[in-house]
């Protein structure tokens, strides 16, 4: 693709002069522009998809830079092959996130930028933690000042702007939840003592009230901000979308509702007791919090009312209750049920020579999964990549790169549903029909690190950093590698990816705990080639006590045939292959009840013992 054949390049590259008309006359010489929305959020409502806006670059994951001669986008290895695409002809350089020759945003700056140059921000959209990185390195390294842009210029220059989601919010019931809201007030409120918290996360705020909304796409959270004190709380949101029943609902629970555009400036006035805000809030909300303490130094001896720490409801939200768990295995059974009759309809199409391309295939998944019971949305766009795309680990097909699937090769499909009991996510790599002796060898790679994985056993006090070496021993045995996490948190009917646990090579402290969910999805990707990816849920459940101390192990909770035409089974280990067979019987005991008489035979031969 080029600037003649992108047809968002022209209209990219007039956005970005016209913001730089701004800059010139704030006398700032570069705006950084992230992905996020002031809640921090993985995915974020139009009205803040700034970046993608300023960029053409959809991808859920990026920042970027601009400065009143050149523009540049860091984004990391999932989007390397989309970003180049999209970015083509926009003049915007991509920089290849964690590659040895990546410079970061600072060092890029420093390079570009002159001593006493400024960087603008918008407060409001940017995470304290990270402007305050920023701010020191830009200084320390090149004498650069971080500074503040209104975010109005956004209102300004994007004229057509969405407007902020006003969908209905709706109350999560209580034996879907396991826990009322009072009660997770109190528990909150025994965690942060004489504190007033403040509450920016979208799926903190959700999950504590018991609240879902559709204000994310596939997200089932509601745009909104809550501030918990020792006696009160207090819940911004826009009030045209709490109808009567979810009003006395929060009267019920003692939450008093405020208008969501209020937050800002009512935020300043709760200090009668000390205010914990989470590491990660934006800066505008550590602006006005840490200038309450300045301005209160007159009456108030304190030095230390103001923290910063990781959330406590973080943590609470990870841990599953007996309601939560029962809702995902039974959330699983449906998935899995619509899962088995797409494979069908899939492996028939095929068959009989009809077309099926990436998007016909997403829509028919899709489809199977309304219709089954407590169905709401997709978890998140899927991935449904066939041939050379299921290489680009996070493709979405779009009506201009849906290709047809032909009967050879490998499609790789990810992706997941909310149901109200549960929220899923699947990789499965579908062998359409003759295989490349190396699509066959990867896949063999890539499902026993999944299996080697979901085998483990591992005392308390083990994170998840310490695991992850097991998914990609016998990647790194054959000198390959991927560069993505191997497995996240998923929420209870909420966000797809949810910490602070997960798999991943950089340390990650957060321990692996009974009744946290984290998937398992290794993957190799050749560029060009295939890609191959096979993800299951897993729960971490109690395993045993010995001298040692406490063990825990996995739960398999994805019921899905994991295909085994592709199999090297020269590769395969007899207890690799044990495990294999025993989750299989499984797959089919709990769905065959499901399932009618052909669906069985059918499922009957996908799982049989190797």
């Amino acid at each position: 693709m080029n600037k003649e054949t992108n047809p968002m390049a022209n209209e990219v590259r007039n956005r970005i002069g016209h913001l730089r008309e701004y800059m010139k006359k704030e006398g700032v010489q570069a705006v950084i522009v992230p992905s996020t929305d002031p809640h921090g959020s993985e995915y974020v409502p139009d009205h803040w998809k700034v970046r993608e806006w300023i960029s053409g670059f959809n991808g859920s994951a990026g920042t970027v830079v601009v400065t009143l001669n050149e523009a540049a986008l860091w984004t990391d290895s999932r989007y390397f092959l989309q970003a180049e695409e999209q970015l083509e002809g926009t003049g915007i350089l991509l920089m290849k996130e964690k590659l040895p020759d990546t410079p970061s945003i600072t060092d890029w700056l420093g390079s570009v930028l002159k001593k006493d140059d400024t960087v603008g921000i918008d407060p409001t959209v940017n995470n304290r933690d990270q402007a305050e990185v920023w701010a020191d390195e830009l200084m320390e390294k090149s004498g650069i000042s971080l500074t503040h842009i209104p975010t109005e210029w956004w209102d300004e220059l994007w004229p057509l702007r969405p407007q902020l989601p006003c969908e209905e919010v709706e109350i999560q019931p209580l034996p879907l939840a396991g826990e009322s809201c009072t009660s997770k007030l109190a528990r909150i409120r025994k965690e942060i003592g004489k504190k007033t918290l403040i509450v920016s996360a979208l799926d903190d705020i959700a999950w504590t009230l018991n609240l879902r909304g559709r204000d994310v796409h596939c997200n089932p959270v509601v745009v909104s901000y809550l501030i918990i004190t020792p006696d009160e709380a207090h819940f911004f949101s826009l009030p045209e979308k709490i109808s009567s029943s979810v009003g006395e609902y929060l009267r019920e629970h003692n939450v008093t509702l405020h208008p969501y555009a209020d937050f800002y400036r009512m935020v300043a006035t709760f200090d009668t007791y000390p205010l914990l805000l989470p590491t990660n809030c934006n800066v505008e909300i550590s602006t006005r919090c840490q200038r309450i303490i300045i301005e209160g130094c007159l009456h108030i001896i304190d030095e230390g009312r103001c923290t910063f720490a990781p959330s406590p409801i973080t943590a609470m939200k990870a841990i599953k209750n007996e309601a939560e768990i029962e809702g995902f295995r039974k959330a699983m059974v449906r998935d899995g049920v619509a899962l088995v009759r797409f494979l069908r309809w899939l492996e028939e199409k095929m068959e009989r020579g009809e077309e099926v391309t990436e998007l016909s295939a997403d829509a028919e998944l899709t489809r199977q999964r309304s219709y089954q019971a407590l169905f709401r949305d997709i978890s998140f766009d899927t991935i449904a990549g066939y041939g050379h795309h299921g290489a680009i680990v996070h493709y979405e097909p779009t009506p201009e790169s849906d290709i047809p699937l032909q009967p050879k090769g490998l499609l790789l499909l990810d992706s997941g549903a909310q149901y109200m009991d549960g929220t899923t996510d699947i990789t499965r790599t579908i062998p359409l029909g003759p295989l490349t002796d190396d699509e066959r060898r990867d896949y063999t790679l890539v499902l026993k690190g999944n299996i080697a994985l979901s085998r483990a056993h591992f005392p308390h006090g083990t994170c998840g950093t310490q695991l992850d070496v097991l998914a990609r021993q016998f990647m790194w045995a054959e000198g390959i590698n991927y560069l993505h996490g191997t497995g996240h948190g998923v929420g209870s009917y909420l966000n797809v990816h949810e910490g602070p646990h997960q798999f991943r090579m950089n340390h990650m402290p957060a321990l692996l705990l009974p009744g946290m969910t984290v998937t398992n999805e290794p993957g190799i990707y050749r560029a060009g080639s295939h890609g191959v990816r096979i993800e299951n849920m897993m729960l971490i459940v109690p395993d045993k006590e010995t001298d040692f101390g406490t063990y825990y192990k996995f739960d398999i909770l994805t019921l899905c045939p994991i295909d085994t035409h592709p199999i090297v089974l020269d590769m395969m280990t007899p207890d690799e292959l044990q495990w294999l067979n025993a989750y299989h019987q499984r797959v089919y005991d709990e769905l065959a009840p499901h399932l009618d008489e052909e669906e069985k035979e059918w499922l009957r031969g996908k799982t049989g013992p190797l």
